[in-house]
């Protein structure tokens, strides 16, 4: 993970060296403050709806709204921020029939009953190096961050086993409202309608190890136990930036 921030840090400011370099730059350009909105895809684990892979996490496409801001040091060379919330979804009737059936193998019942309430959300706040390249009226913003993720809440799931055998519990996964270190990359693509508005997509990758997770009556010794949810998602948005 720190390797992969790295790698990207290190791009990003091998490309504003480069560039700085070059004697054709054009003026310093202005900071900017964009809102954005539009769609946050999960991926990896955080994506799958698999009863035997506990990382897996059963999140669906969802709305993500934010801010989105540059500070110029020099020239194309920048501080980035980014600010979002996304919603990821809630379990599906099919979500919950794959845990039931999961719980019915692995505790050896006949009937299980899954119950699913509530939905992922969730907030991003990014900071790092940017470089943006001018074309015309366009510019290319490419960026490394890295940042903190806060949960706001995580489906609820309660499990109620039928009598056939003599276990008396009712595991039960609780909604997290943990924080966790998130890190990843961006590229956005601006189209400058004056000196003082543009309009724009962008793409945002970002990624974390996950937040952590609590249960309550799972031993734990059988079937399906989540400690902590991996994150990975794609942003794709689009937004009306105000230069400052």
């Amino acid at each position: 993970m720190k390797k992969t921030l790295t790698i990207l840090t290190l791009l990003v400011s091998f490309i504003s060296f480069k560039a700085s370099a070059q004697d054709d730059l054009p003026q310093q350009l202005k900071s900017y403050l964009s809102f954005q909105g539009g769609i946050s895809m999960p991926g990896g684990n955080f994506g799958k709806s698999d009863y035997y892979n506990n990382s897996a996490g059963y999140a669906k496409n969802g709305a993500v709204f934010g801010f989105d801001a540059a500070v110029y040091i020099y020239k194309n060379f920048g501080i980035g921020a980014t600010f979002t919330f996304q919603d990821q979804g809630e379990l599906t009737t099919n979500d919950a029939t794959n845990l039931s059936n999961g719980y019915n193998s692995s505790f050896v019942k006949e009937s299980t009953t899954v119950t699913a309430q509530g939905r992922y959300h969730s907030s991003f706040l990014m900071l790092g190096p940017q470089y943006s390249f001018v074309i015309k009226k366009f510019i290319l913003d490419l960026r490394a961050s890295a940042g903190i993720m806060k949960s706001w809440s995580t489906p609820i799931t309660d499990v109620e086993f039928d009598t056939s055998t003599t276990d008396n519990i009712e595991p039960q996964q609780l909604s997290s409202t943990a924080r966790a270190f998130v890190y990843g990359g961006s590229a956005g693509l601006r189209y400058s309608l004056s000196d003082s508005w543009d309009i724009g997509f962008k793409l945002n990758y970002v990624n974390s190890d996950g937040i952590a997770i609590q249960n309550s009556d799972n031993p734990g010794t059988t079937g399906r136990l989540v400690t902590k949810q991996p994150i990975t998602v794609l942003q794709s948005t689009l937004g009306i930036t105000l230069h400052l």
